[in-house]
């Protein structure tokens, strides 16, 4: 049975002792903040929560915690009580608390920067190895990997961080794992700046989350804090983050490809996963055998031998590790079979660069699309892609700009946009539907069109490309939505079974 430690098990360390006796502000009433209740108490600190909403302050105080809101802390000399801020990785660096903190010269850390001290302090047991993995795409995938083959070696480990478990709450646990698969976004690594991997890994960088970061060159450098512990890991097909490896910090960098590696590297010859980085070559598993299929969950499964491998794990779990893995829900997770068409969930496609893979991974796919761009350009995505498209239908706040775009670079493709009436190409039908429809009566019209162009052999595939909050509450609740219409349907729905 998993429990948490018994508080204060020893002294919080020479590094932490100047947080005993002293107020630290808990920045957002989130999963992380409240994962940093009790190590707080543990070292003797005494946690103030601050957060944007109301109902956070009032749940936090009837615990018996002391609140604080923005208002108070902008008071003058209001942060001067406080040791610390810790932020959650949502508010972004120019958030008027935190400024003022550091203009102030208030140290402020995220919550995995606050976790990395506590485990080198040992407040929770022996120093961990921490496995990092950070990307804009396939975080989930490679940190679930990672986690299977530490499983398969007998490793004892944890799968946290961005992932939904909070890296507090895996050091607490009881017996401690030895090692962490810690998914990170660049939020976290942002405000992470300590922390120094056993082994961390780049898989990717695009355009995302650049109006949080500024920029996409601040959004690689805070994926590149993955690159500065004993080893590094970059993705080589990816032009950004192969280019990280140069700027590497890590004692050693390796890199790995969707083809055949050179020394030093990881690669596929011959429909199998090669490891010439850490041997002169050993294989360790089938493409076959990878969940998902395709070339992104190749190079995920590559990044998570990789990470692996780089703390001695031996072939055989790896291909264990592998072979045991299923790819989680709404990760291109098949969802149903019909008449011969396949309908498949990627509702964590939230970007171009995802839906780009999701797309790639199958030769004839009824595209799905739509919400929030945040920016991103989808020009380079249609263009790549729409030798793959049969059709596209889209819906959500930004369905127009790739309706435009497969104008413009895939004008044959039919395309019907839900909840605006527009349409070109081969569609003759006005699928209008109102903006203040409930979205999943939105996702039932959307699977219904995407059916009717559906054909043996084709794919009807739900890779948004954008993010879901202007309609869902989030991308799981869009995957359930789909999956959902898609178990609706019969055979008589599929437009053209042959």
């Amino acid at each position: 049975m998993v429990e948490h430690s018994p508080r204060v098990l020893r002294s919080p360390g020479p590094m932490l002792e100047f947080l005993r006796g002293r107020d630290v502000l808990v920045a957002g009433w989130g999963v992380s903040g409240r994962s940093l209740i009790e190590p707080l108490q543990d070292i003797g600190a005494r946690p103030v929560v601050t957060d944007g909403g109301q109902k956070a302050l009032a749940e936090a105080a009837e615990l018996g915690l002391a609140t604080a809101t923005s208002d108070d802390l902008l008071e003058p000399d209001a942060l001067d009580r406080f040791a610390l801020v810790i932020t959650s990785p949502g508010w972004r660096p120019d958030s008027p608390v935190l400024v003022t903190a550091v203009t102030s010269g208030i140290p402020v850390w995220g919550d995995v920067e606050f976790a990395w001290w506590v485990d080198q302090a040992r407040i929770y047991g022996p120093v961990r190895k921490w496995l990092v993995i950070t990307g804009t795409n396939g975080k989930t995938t490679t940190t679930q990997m990672t986690h299977s083959i530490l499983r398969a070696a007998g490793i004892a480990s944890v799968a946290c961080g961005n992932i939904g478990t909070p890296i507090l709450d895996a050091l607490r646990r009881n017996p401690g794992p030895q090692v962490l698969a810690v998914e990170l976004s660049s939020f976290q690594l942002h405000w992470a700046p300590s922390v120094r991997p056993e082994a961390g890994v780049v898989l990717n960088v695009a355009e995302d989350h650049l109006d949080w970061h500024g920029g996409l060159d601040a959004y690689a450098a805070a994926k590149a804090r993955a690159l500065t512990g004993r080893v590094g890991v970059v993705g080589l097909d990816d032009a950004v983050a192969a280019a990280l490896a140069r700027k590497s910090k890590a004692r050693r960098t390796v890199g790995f490809r969707i083809g055949v590696p050179a020394d030093g590297e990881l690669g596929v010859v011959d429909g199998k996963l090669l490891d010439r980085a850490f041997t002169k070559a050993a294989i360790l598993a089938e493409v076959g055998d990878i969940s998902p299929q395709g070339p992104a969950g190749v190079a995920d499964a590559l990044a998570a031998a990789a990470l692996t491998r780089s703390i001695d794990v031996a072939p055989q779990f790896v291909k264990e590790g592998l072979q045991e893995h299923k790819v989680g829900p709404h990760r291109a997770a098949f969802v149903r079979e019909l008449v011969g068409v396949e309908f498949v969930d990627d509702s964590k496609a939230t970007n171009p660069h995802a839906a780009r893979s999701s797309i790639l991974a199958h030769p004839n796919v009824i595209w799905v699309a739509g919400g929030q761009l945040k920016g991103a350009s989808v020009e380079d995505l249609v263009e790549e892609v729409r030798e793959h498209l049969v059709a596209a239908v889209l819906f959500g706040q930004d369905a127009a700009v790739i309706a435009a775009a497969l104008a413009r670079h895939a004008p044959d493709v039919p395309v019907v946009t839900l909840n605006s009436g527009h349409h070109h190409g081969m569609v003759a039908t006005d699928l209008a539907v109102p903006a203040a429809t409930d979205p999943d009566a939105v996702m039932v019209r959307a699977v219904r069109a995407a059916a009717e162009f559906a054909g043996r052999g084709d794919t009807v595939l739900l890779a948004p490309a954008a993010a879901s909050l202007d309609m869902f509450s989030d991308y799981t609740h869009r995957g359930r939505s789909f999956a959902a219409a898609v178990a609706a349907l019969d055979e008589k729905d599929i437009g053209s079974p042959q």
